[in-house]
């Protein structure tokens, strides 16, 4: 069995296997540009994130009704609690949905069907946080946030995801501060192509809790600094890095520096069925590949549940400590 570990950076959308794809295209008759299966694994294959992107939101046209939001995220669950995942905390993109005409009812209910008994079916507890696309308008993002009112109940939280070069965490200083009054808990994607001081951007302006990425901080050194003193999460996807070229060879990677830092890390898959891989195959991936140790790998377990927003009262502290129990417990042997 895996490590018992807390995944805090996985978009649901990229968790789509492409059989579960073809199997959702046939059952909304919608025809995608590709023979079978093993075409569209080929197609897998990215120079940067602005061609991962490119095919991630072409294959979202076969996301059309409640059940098929539903099945996306019950198969996600099924595969995490088999790579150790304990609590997810899962990232969804109602723009591109809405683009597409699919309203934000129709995708967050989908969704909370199967997240609601993940815990009972799965093992598996979860949080829901919405992410704006920040190669959209703030106004865009500010409309979704209107939208997404009346279901705030399933929505513990907002993110910025989307192509990051040429849109600063600041663009989005309004939504954030709008959602900040709602009681939504903030992340943001920065540092993963973008420059260090958009890192110190989504601090200061958009007053994150967690840093999704953050990759590139290891280039300001009074930033480290700065994360290790106030341990701010980070939340890396190192296959992710790889697969969209921030980053040669896993060999060269920066985790095992980022630890040895003090920087408060956690490894997650990003985008499973793009990447070549869920968490725990990256975990296994940076332990190879990095001469990552196991107590190394125990710490990056333990940031993981002590960086969720496992904190909303006694019993989800009563979770965050069984988790983090069950972590301190395990054998490697």
């Amino acid at each position: 069995m895996p490590i018992p570990k807390a995944e805090l950076h996985l978009h649901i959308e990229g968790t789509l296997e492409p059989e579960l794809a073809f199997a959702l295209a046939a059952r909304n008759n919608v025809e995608l540009p590709y023979a079978d299966t093993e075409e569209l694994r080929e197609a897998y294959l990215f120079e940067d994130l602005q061609s991962f992107l490119d095919l991630y939101y072409s294959l979202m046209a076969v996301l059309r009704t409640e059940a098929d939001f539903e099945e996306l995220a019950d198969a996600y669950l099924a595969r995490a609690a088999a790579q150790g995942v304990r609590h997810a905390e899962i990232f969804f993109d109602p723009q591109a949905h809405i683009a597409r005409g699919v309203p934000i009812a129709t995708v967050v209910e989908g969704l909370s069907r199967a997240l609601e008994r993940g815990e009972e079916r799965h093992g598996v507890s979860t949080r829901l946080i919405m992410c704006f696309l920040r190669d959209e308008s703030a106004e865009s993002a500010m409309a979704t946030l209107e939208a997404a009112r009346p279901h705030l109940h399933r929505i513990i939280g907002v993110g910025l995801d989307s192509a990051e070069v040429g849109h600063p965490p600041a663009k989005f200083k309004e939504v954030y501060e709008a959602a900040a009054a709602l009681g939504l808990r903030l992340v943001a994607h920065a540092g993963e192509e973008g420059p260090p001081a958009y890192i110190t951007e989504a601090l200061d302006v958009l007053r994150v809790e967690r840093v999704d990425h953050g990759l590139r901080c290891m280039e300001d050194p009074e930033l480290v600094e700065r994360l290790v003193r106030e341990r701010v999460p980070l939340t890396l996807c190192p296959l992710s890095n790889v697969r969209l070229r921030a980053i040669d060879m896993l060999e060269d990677h920066p985790l095992a520096r980022m630890l040895d830092a003090g920087l408060m890390c956690t490894v997650n898959s990003d985008d499973p069925a793009y990447f070549g891989g869920y968490v725990d195959d990256t975990f296994h991936a940076v332990r190879e590949a990095l001469g990552i140790g196991q107590e190394q790998l125990r710490t990056l377990a333990r940031n993981s549940f002590e960086a969720a927003f496992l904190d909303r009262d006694a019993a989800d502290e009563e979770l965050r400590a069984r988790y983090l129990a069950e972590v301190e417990a395990y054998s490697f042997d």
